[in-house]
């Protein structure tokens, strides 16, 4: 069964999310989720807030900009959180925007270079493993955690061009793809995670997560116009967003889950004037409608 989630924007302000979790822990929805944005809000600070503010949900970070990070203290940081909060945490990893990545003077000169060596690191360093890595651009010298999570956690790799997918899928333990991915695109994905063997510890399925583009006229007037100015902003096509009642927009969770999702994220256009309602909708009436 494809698992349901909601990401909440980081256009929304941080005092926001309190409000927002507890109504998706209260409606039963299965996933939040949160990005961590230049120069908006934190990953990992905003994640850790929502965990402790509720006690069932899961809560993903997708994704972790690894240019603007030392692998080293994204390791403490999913250590402390996985331990504190077993089993409720996903994060993933990527390139991050390049332009973004620029303006701090941290943009790699080879990023698929950059991902894969922080990937293999933050991994390792999840293991237990101490590591001494010089690598183009992560370096570590007999580096181990001292608090590593009891189980081994997942590490999810973001990313959106060909060769960034194919990295993905050799190194990363599952992945995540943007708003505006259609159905083809994600059954590509899911073939390419099947037939890549998994990176060193990995096993088993790896997860599949995609965004999907989502406005309902439940939370409020505008849905239409609200999609087409996000679809604009995002240079992506109608056919890979969702409006209207609970069963289009189950149908479109339908068709990316037969595609091979295993969790689709509604993602609400950045001026939903009714977060809190948005998540009802999803978990009171589009979960319902998919199996």
């Amino acid at each position: 069964m494809v698992s349901l989630g909601v990401v909440f924007r980081p256009q929304l302000p941080p005092e926001r999310l309190r409000s927002v979790a507890r109504a998706a822990e209260e409606a039963g929805l299965e996933q939040l989720w949160l990005w961590e944005d230049c120069f908006l809000e934190s990953g990992i600070a905003a994640a850790s807030a929502a965990l402790a503010w509720t006690e069932r949900l899961r809560v993903g970070v997708g994704l972790l900009p690894v240019p603007l990070r030392n692998v080293a203290l994204t390791a403490m940081e999913a250590a402390t959180v996985h331990r504190m909060f077993p089993g409720r945490a996903v994060l993933a990893v990527g390139h991050g925007v390049q332009d973004w990545m620029g303006q701090v003077g941290v943009r790699a000169e080879s990023p698929l270079t950059l991902l894969r060596e922080y990937t293999d690191a933050l991994r390792g360093l999840l293991r237990g493993e101490r590591l001494t890595v010089d690598g183009r651009y992560v370096r570590l010298d007999g580096v181990a955690l001292g608090w590593p999570p009891p189980q081994v956690p997942a590490v999810l790799g973001g990313a959106s061009g060909p060769r960034s997918l194919r990295l993905v899928a050799e190194a990363a333990d599952g992945a995540v793809l943007t708003a505006g991915t259609s159905p083809e695109a994600v059954r590509r994905m899911r073939r390419l995670l099947d037939e890549t063997p998994p990176p060193e510890g990995g096993g088993g399925r790896r997860e599949l997560v995609v965004y999907l583009h989502t406005a309902t006229g439940a939370t409020g007037p505008g849905a239409d116009a609200r999609m087409r100015a996000e679809l604009e902003a995002f240079g992506d096509t109608p056919d890979t967003a969702a409006t209207g009642d609970a069963a289009t927009v189950a149908a479109a969770v339908e068709r990316l889950a037969e595609a091979g999702a295993d969790t689709v994220v509604l993602q609400p256009a950045a001026d939903e004037p009714d977060v809190e309602g948005f998540i009802r909708f999803a978990a009171r009436e589009v979960r319902p409608l998919v199996g």
